[in-house]
């Protein structure tokens, strides 16, 4: 990336040795089309859109793998990425989840502009929650949540950007991977400090058996629990440990874009989450875009997480479109 920076640097400071020799009228339409070349247009994210894609996986009812709701949604999510690009693959596996149960997963994966070398790889959970164990009310403990926030809406936020990208696809090839079984990890009395692999099983499996033999990207970006309202995305801890300089730049991007009220220079702290294996296991520098918040919450995150309470009416439209078009903006400035 220091290469590439530094050869942008050099190519402005000829323009502007060869424009110092021209007359101003002249001067003034070579800067015109010199802007033209060098901005890219960025597509306009749509709220309604992410919103009904955030609707409609709820719809099914609880996504929990072995369920039909959790089949029936991967059809729907199969067939709606299919709609913006023919290169879609549902990658099946089998995973043995921390009380025995053989989990029939699937990681949904389209890819765009598949013959670019250079790849970016972005990523979401498409399940939910088995048990509501973080709810107040312990008799909600033992029942599936709608994971609104917890899932749905990355999801959201990742098909809408499908669809925008579709007509126009950015000089990068863009790689979106939507992973099952994230969330069937222990419930809150079977934690321990040797449980983290017992989550993100879906992204553990992808990670040692990418869908292309030596997949490699130059970088990839999760979404988990981005529509919450006013919404603090800080910097998460495994994300500064792996990859600090993707950090840096998405975390820049969205400054310059406007959202430097959502996207807080602030460490959150470290959360195991799908991008932890897509590091680990596949040595792609991955960040999470994850809402953290410290106050009124015991948890780190929203209030809601992991309770019955994680339904469509605490999803934002300003957060996913806040989220989109960072992203538009990081996938179209990539040379």
């Amino acid at each position: 990336m220091k290469y590439i920076d530094r050869y942008f640097i050099l190519l402005v400071v000829i323009a502007l040795q060869a424009t110092s020799c021209v007359s101003p009228e002249k001067r003034d339409t070579q800067s015109a089309v010199k802007e033209v070349e060098v901005l890219a247009p960025i597509p306009v994210f749509n709220a309604d859109s992410a919103m009904a894609s955030v609707a409609k996986q709820i719809a099914f009812g609880p996504r929990v793998p072995n369920t039909r709701a959790n089949v029936e949604c991967a059809k729907w999510l199969e067939s709606t990425l299919k709609r913006y690009t023919p290169n879609v693959i549902v990658q099946s596996f089998k995973a043995r989840a921390f009380d025995g149960t053989v989990l029939n997963g699937r990681n949904i994966i389209a890819s765009f502009n598949p013959e670019a070398k250079a790849r970016i790889l972005l990523c979401s959970h498409w399940d939910s929650r088995p048990w509501a164990d973080h709810d107040p009310d312990p008799a909600n403990h033992k029942t599936p949540i709608d994971g609104a926030n917890d899932g749905a809406a990355g999801v959201g936020v990742l098909l809408e950007l499908a669809r925008v990208i579709a007509p126009d696809l950015p000089k990068v090839g863009v790689d979106i991977v939507l992973f099952d079984a994230e969330d069937y990890g222990p419930t809150q009395a079977n934690q321990n400090s040797d449980t983290e692999n017992e989550w993100g099983l879906g992204s553990q499996y992808w990670a040692r058996n990418p869908h292309i033999q030596g997949y490699k990207a130059r970088f990839g970006i999760l979404l988990d629990m981005v529509g919450v309202e006013n919404a603090t995305f800080k910097q998460e801890g495994w994300s500064l440990y792996y990859a600090p300089h993707i950090v840096k730049k998405v975390w820049r991007i969205a400054h310059q874009a406007g959202y430097d009220n959502l996207f807080i220079e602030d460490e959150g702290g470290f959360i195991t989450d799908d991008h932890y294996y897509v590091n680990r296991d596949a040595n792609i520098p991955t960040i999470n875009i994850i809402h953290l918040q410290r106050e009124g919450s015991s948890t780190g995150f929203y209030p809601y997480w992991h309770t019955v309470g994680d339904n469509l009416e605490k999803v934002s439209p300003a957060s996913l479109v806040a989220v989109g078009d960072v992203l538009l903006h990081v996938l179209y400035q990539e040379k």
